[in-house]
């Protein structure tokens, strides 16, 4: 048998050879096509983080719907709400029918915390046993609160606001009022009587709000707020809505137009009749 050849030896040049890398130009058409699938993927993860929050925002909308659903059983068909003296005598104010403390100095909102909002007892457990201890209630704040541009507050600090969250203690609100071109006044109430009360009789549940996103309310008074919850400016401006028959429509289109068109369209009514507006 013949003997084995023994194993050749490399030259010194090949044993300490570098690899071979990447020339300027297949990095430069890596970063390329790198660049091309992030501009098409970047779109549909924020449209599939957006779709996310709105989930969750009406996931909370319908346990505060179960809560309100419960507390108005509890008071003989009344909303939850609170009497303040607003200078021309006791009036509801609907922003503090639950949630935390606010930072607006109005209608006691930086007053009245969880303690004293009524339908925090039906919502949490354990609350705290007065006002003057801050607290967070996950449940009122919606992840796609992203404030107002105008708020309509002549206030510095105030009249535009990151958290509707901070400011007034729930990114949800009442349906107490309907839309109206006034910006001194409420002049159409709805779901609850100007001075408190239980609510009147509603025509149609499966149209008619009860609690929503503070965008259900961006034109308001005659202007237009800027509350793009869903989604930048020229997007239409949205909002979460739960009726009367507790059921939660997600992202309805916030129409613009008269007093009439603002506050019955196909899709929802802030109104408890469709002839309510000319009780007024």
């Amino acid at each position: 048998m013949p003997a084995p050849r023994p194993a050749r030896a490399r030259p010194a040049s090949a044993a300490f050879r570098s690899p071979r890398g990447f020339t300027l130009i297949e990095l430069l058409v890596v970063i390329a096509i790198i660049a091309t699938l992030m501009s098409i993927m970047l779109p549909s993860l924020a449209g599939a983080r957006l779709r996310a929050r709105e989930i969750v925002c009406g996931s909370r909308l319908q346990q505060l719907g179960l809560a309100t659903a419960m507390y108005t059983t509890d008071s003989k068909d009344a909303l939850p709400q609170v009497l303040v003296d607003t200078g021309f005598g006791q009036s509801p104010i609907g922003a503090l029918f639950g949630g935390k403390k606010g930072d607006l100095p109005f209608f006691r909102i930086d007053e009245i915390g969880a303690a004293r909002r009524p339908l925090n007892p039906y919502v949490y457990a354990n609350l705290p046993p007065d006002d003057g201890e801050d607290v967070e209630l996950e449940v009122f704040e919606s992840p796609l609160d992203v404030g107002a541009q105008s708020t309509g507050v002549p206030l510095p600090g105030f009249d535009r606001v990151d958290s509707m969250y901070d400011m007034v203690g729930s990114s949800y609100t009442l349906n107490d009022h309907a839309l109206d071109t006034d910006p001194l006044g409420d002049e159409f109430p709805t779901l609850v009587p100007a001075t408190g009360g239980r609510m009147p009789p509603i025509f149609d549940t499966t149209e008619t709000i009860v609690l929503s996103t503070h965008p259900a309310y961006n034109y308001d008074d005659g202007g237009d707020r800027g509350m793009y919850w869903h989604g930048a400016a020229p997007s239409p401006v949205r909002a979460n809505l739960l009726f009367a028959d507790y059921h939660v429509m997600i992202g309805a289109t916030m129409r613009q137009g008269t007093v009439e068109e603002i506050n019955r369209t196909e899709d929802y009514s802030f109104l408890p009749d469709p002839q309510w507006l000319e009780r007024f």
